[in-house]
């Protein structure tokens, strides 16, 4: 079962806790820090627990636990180690809609409190759905070590900064990259090393600076279309010992499994239409990470210049005189045929391959498929949710009802599907999921290979110089 993460404002609000002993008192003290007018039920509690209720800082009805004392309570907690009391609590808690967490008690509990570690206003909450709390405890001691006291004041200071930049800013693209800039280790390190006044003013001379990184070197790499044993070795070594991988949100999980365990990854995409980060802010985030790593991997689906956006972060890095190399992948289009079993130049039926995509803007209208004829394959890259308008559109081009074509989700995932099809069906085939291609001609005909079909007749028969002539 999946969780909700969820960080909850009680200030003010009712929180019940049943039970008086020690694990009560581990609890009612992030309560207490949370501002919740917390009421303890129990007949016996701790020294700290009564010194508390003795400074009204909590309530205390010193009695079993009965029906009516959840009532006007946002929150219950269970700490006792009577499951038979526990499934009480959790039974009233339900009939009254009320959250309950019953420590150690999965069955009677709507959610767990999860290990934390808080500096200052950061707050790191690790569960482990009820499996191991001990594990949970082994990260939230890792991520201390990592995540010092200082980390409360660099967060104060990145606070202020953040209100500040937006007062002033009227270039909120750039105010969003500089955030995110401000947000990296070198500022923290700058914050640590010096005052945040002069952090600040080295950040903004990195900004104007032109200056090569001495070490630093982004590299452009292409994940493939899924399956990791189709990634390049180059580009498997590189994320092996990668500092710093920022990556697409179709990239394959596989791929992603290679990346070194100390490196940081990050999530720059796109899902259901929806960006994680602008290209300016993922741009900015390249110059800053090189600045301060040595191996950054921008990783990009399939080949990263083919539909992947890299001409404007190589023109970001070359600006920024940031060192950058390009290690090419193979691009969803071979891997879509090859899932298929078929050659996107078979010379009993295409000539030329088109690679193009499907326009959803205001200039949908204007696609130039000019080139598009019976000899030519052509591929489109994320043809969107309406296959019936792209029908459309192919019809628009001259080209017939009935010309083959195929979809591709997912190509040498485990979760590809492959849909034959044409033009004039097009329109009544589900929506698959993404990243999907569309390949449109006669290459995508089962019927292509069979012996003596008549499209193989009518190439042999017409077939000029390796061009067929229909």
């Amino acid at each position: 079962m999946t969780l909700l993460p969820i960080f909850l404002k009680l200030d003010g609000r009712t929180v019940v806790v049943v039970g008086g002993g020690a694990i009560a008192e581990g609890k009612l003290g992030a309560l207490l820090d949370a501002g919740a007018d917390v009421c303890v039920v129990a007949p016996e509690v701790t020294p700290q627990i009564a010194e508390w209720a003795r400074a009204g800082r909590v309530r205390w009805k010193a009695r079993r636990f009965e029906a009516g004392d959840l009532e006007g309570s946002q929150l219950v907690i269970a700490a006792t180690p009577a499951a038979g009391v526990n499934g009480a609590v959790y039974r009233e808690a339900e009939a009254r809609g009320i959250l309950c967490n019953a420590v150690d008690d999965n069955k009677n509990c709507h959610f767990y409190s999860g290990a934390v570690v808080k500096r200052g206003d950061l707050q790191i909450a690790i569960s482990t759905n009820g499996k191991s709390p001990a594990l949970a405890q082994r990260i939230r001691r890792e991520l201390e070590r990592e995540y010092g006291e200082d980390y409360a004041a660099w967060l104060d200071w990145l606070g202020k900064q953040r209100e500040q930049l937006r007062a002033a800013s009227r270039d909120p693209e750039q105010t969003k990259a500089t955030l995110h800039e401000l947000a990296t280790r070198a500022s923290m390190e700058e914050f640590r090393r010096s005052k945040p006044e002069t952090a600040r003013a080295g950040i903004a001379l990195r900004e104007s600076s032109a200056t090569p990184c001495a070490n630093g070197k982004v590299y452009l790499a292409g994940a493939g279309p899924g399956d990791p044993e189709l990634l390049t070795v180059k580009a498997s070594r590189l994320l092996a010992r990668a500092d710093v991988v920022l990556h697409d949100s179709l990239v394959g999980r596989g791929v992603l499994a290679l990346i070194s365990p100390a490196a940081q990854v990050i999530d720059v995409g796109k899902r259901a239409g929806s960006k994680l980060l602008t290209q300016s802010e993922i741009n900015s985030l390249l110059v800053a990470y090189s600045r301060e790593f040595s191996v950054v991997v921008r990783l990009k689906g399939g080949d990263p210049s083919i539909f992947g956006r890299a001409g404007e972060e190589i023109s970001a890095l070359r600006e920024a005189g940031v060192p950058y190399e390009i290690v090419p992948g193979i691009t969803a289009a071979l891997g879509a045929a090859a899932a298929a079993g078929i050659s996107l130049t078979d010379r009993r039926a295409a000539s030329q391959v088109l690679f193009s995509t499907f326009s959803r803007g205001p200039e949908a209208g204007a696609m130039d498929w000019g080139a598009v004829t019976g000899t030519t394959t052509l591929v489109l890259y994320m043809p969107g949710p309406d296959y019936g308008e792209v029908a459309a559109r192919l019809r628009e081009c001259g080209l017939p009802a009935e010309t083959p074509c195929l979809i591709v989700s997912e190509a040498t995932n485990e979760r590809q599907e492959i849909r034959w099809t044409s033009i004039a069906s097009l329109p009544f085939i589900s929506k698959l999921p993404a990243p999907a291609l569309l390949v449109v001609g006669r290459v995508a005909s089962r019927e292509l290979a069979k012996p003596g079909s008549g499209i193989l007749r009518e190439w042999d028969e017409s077939a000029r110089n390796g061009i067929a002539v229909i």
